[in-house]
């Protein structure tokens, strides 16, 4: 099931895609459950926005791709390498990553996201799936020169508009042989296939939820494959991923 956050002019939405057609949820389907309104709204006369917006955090994973970690001359680690990055870096699809003025070298990372649906606190590798609402597309923006220089990756990972997501939730998507591909202006910079991560989603889910409480809402970020590159004032990121879509976004000074 393809879930998407909408708006046509008034306050956000919740739909169910439908072909070329939103069939209208009455709420938030994480909360309020698949109840809809009888309203049918072509795709072409709405906003997709953001398909979650985390009431708590997004946790991203670092290094999950043996040749990224490579292409950065770091080692794969050992257990999952771990991040936050604020809920207010959310951005959703067709809206500007904005390139701050503290930085000279921004660049695109393409990921799958996980979309919590449960309270999960030591959730086993078995358990996994249960705790798990949908997958979507991400963009881990990064500010790579001040992730090298501050030594830890808060402010580099962090800016507004550095968490691109969307442009749907699919409730029913298969990470086993799933790609990823990122593109700049319409060339395929990064290829990456899911298979090939380091700690797989499962994984991933023990790991975080052994060191805190993942709530519903609540965005995982799986790492991303090798190809990492500048973007610039002008530019267009695509972030594609078969059974999600494309998430795209411009780039703006």
């Amino acid at each position: 099931m393809k879930i998407a956050r909408f708006s046509t002019g008034e306050d956000p939405r919740y739909g169910i895609l439908d072909d070329d057609e939103l069939v209208v949820l009455s709420g938030d389907p994480m909360f309020s459950g698949f109840d809809t309104t009888g309203e049918r709204i072509p795709v072409t006369g709405v906003r997709l926005l953001a398909p979650v917006i985390p009431r708590s955090k997004v946790v991203a994973v670092g290094r999950n791709y043996r040749e990224h970690a490579a292409e950065l001359g770091n080692e794969v680690p050992a257990e999952p390498l771990i991040f936050l990055k604020p809920n207010t870096s959310v951005i959703g699809p067709g809206d500007a990553i904005v390139l701050p003025k503290q930085s000279e070298r921004v660049e695109y990372e393409g990921e799958l996201a996980v979309i919590i649906g449960s309270i999960a606190k030591n959730v086993s590798r078995a358990d996994a799936d249960s705790v798990i609402f949908g997958y979507t597309i991400a963009n881990d923006v990064t500010a790579r020169d001040l992730q090298k220089t501050d030594g830890q990756w808060t402010r580099a990972k962090g800016f507004d508009t550095f968490c691109p997501l969307g442009p749907i939730i699919e409730t029913e998507f298969t990470v086993a042989g799933g790609t990823v591909e990122t593109l700049v202006n319409g060339e395929v910079k990064q290829s990456g296939r899911f298979d090939d991560m380091v700690f797989p989603v499962d994984e991933i889910i023990e790991y975080i939820s052994s060191v805190f409480t993942l709530l519903p809402g609540d965005v995982i970020l799986t790492g991303t494959p090798s190809g990492i590159g500048p973007i610039i004032d002008g530019d267009s990121v695509e972030v594609r991923v078969p059974g999600l879509g494309t998430l795209r976004n411009p780039v703006r000074a």
